[in-house]
């Protein structure tokens, strides 16, 4: 597997663990449970988002790992999860939303950042 092959990886992956820890966390700080199904209930439209950011980035090709492609992404998992939720009758209350994009934001760019500094100090 080529550098880039596994660099695209681990980024889905690292995206992929942030979304699921921002669902874990919100699940667990209003006592809903950390059960497969409740996962699974809260977790698709973000990671249906998620995925429409991947989609993006790979039609733009642009590098997952790139922090400017971090923005597409976080904007791709908020905007989407909140439509798919409203569609699928869950919850979109204003203060959600804003915890939903303040902490993508701070994962989905966080770890890119913390890669590019890493990956140039080489």
């Amino acid at each position: 597997m080529r550098i880039k092959e596994s660099q695209k990886i681990l980024a889905i992956v690292a995206d992929f663990l942030c979304v699921l820890l921002f669902v874990a966390i919100g699940r667990h700080a209003h006592k809903h449970g950390i059960t497969f199904g409740g996962m699974i209930s809260t977790l698709w439209p973000f990671f249906t988002g998620l995925l429409c950011g991947w989609l993006l980035l790979t039609w733009k090709r642009m590098p997952f790992q790139n922090p400017s492609s971090g923005y597409g992404v976080v904007v791709s998992t908020v905007f989407v999860g909140m439509v798919l939720r409203v569609i699928s009758g869950q919850g979109t209350a204003f203060s959600f939303t804003c915890v939903a994009l303040i902490f993508l934001s701070l994962f989905l760019l966080g770890w890119r950042l913390a890669f590019k500094a890493v990956s140039s100090g080489k």
